[in-house]
């Protein structure tokens, strides 16, 4: 084994889509790395939990974890959830909690690529404009990061991007494709910013009913697994020491 043990934490659902497409994921991160020891724990609804994957690693003995949140945006689990675990785990272990996936040009890369799989050509971006359609927080900051994301990806040639989000936020879904309609945008698309499917994602979905073309989630899209990659050789570098230490 080369390098700390990269644990994947993901949030957890009822729904067994969520855990199934986790999985998928992570071993498209094996498979680009098999040198690399990859580990997934959940925070809820799912087994293993999270808290006991940091149990059995310090009995193994294993001294160093970088533990990567499989999360879009800096919101609540991040911020919150996440050093919390980390906090109660063994002492044994040396973790160092990596940073969140988004926003990064590669996820831009695989919204795109889902779209061309749902129907899109490069050439139909100019009429189209695109619902960037998120499961929504309360966190001031996520919102204006996934804002940021859809005035970045609109300046990449769409139509028009818009944000929309299935909880805690406006606009719904349904609402921002209307909006498109209204500016002229000659077909609509719907592109879930979302990583698995699940109770948040279904709702998206239905608020695309009135869409052209609905994406599928992120799910293990290459890009995606590159991004965990980046983030896990960023998490171990050392952190710079500020002059005059």
């Amino acid at each position: 084994m080369r390098g700390p043990v990269l644990l994947v934490i993901a949030h957890g659902s009822r729904d067994p889509r969520h855990a199934r497409s986790v999985h998928a994921l992570v071993e498209r991160v094996r498979s680009l790395r098999p040198g690399l020891r990859v580990e997934t724990g959940f925070l809820d609804f799912n087994v293993p939990s999270a808290r006991g994957v940091l149990e059995s690693l310090a009995a193994e003995g294993v001294r160093d974890v970088v533990a990567l949140p499989l999360l879009l945006t800096r919101a609540f689990h991040a911020k919150a959830d996440v050093p919390a675990l980390l906090r109660d785990a063994p002492a044994r272990l040396r973790i160092r909690q990596a940073e969140v996936l988004g926003p990064s040009p590669l996820l831009l890369d695989a919204l795109e690529q889902r779209l061309y799989e749902a129907g899109l050509t490069p050439a139909d971006k100019s009429s189209t404009g695109v619902v960037l359609a998120s499961a929504g927080s309360s966190d001031p900051e996520a919102i204006a990061v996934i804002a940021d994301i859809a005035r970045e990806w609109w300046r990449t040639g769409w139509c028009a991007v818009r944000p929309a989000f299935a909880s805690a936020s406006l606009p719904r879904t349904e609402d921002a494709v209307r909006e498109l309609r209204r500016l002229g945008c000659a077909r609509v698309a719907v592109a879930p910013y979302v990583l698995a499917p699940g109770f948040l994602p279904d709702r998206i979905a239905r608020g695309a009913a009135e869409a052209d073309v609905l994406a599928e989630v992120l799910g293990a899209a290459p890009q995606v697994a590159r991004v965990l990659l980046e983030r896990y050789d960023q998490a171990r570098r050392p952190a710079p020491v500020a002059l005059g230490a």
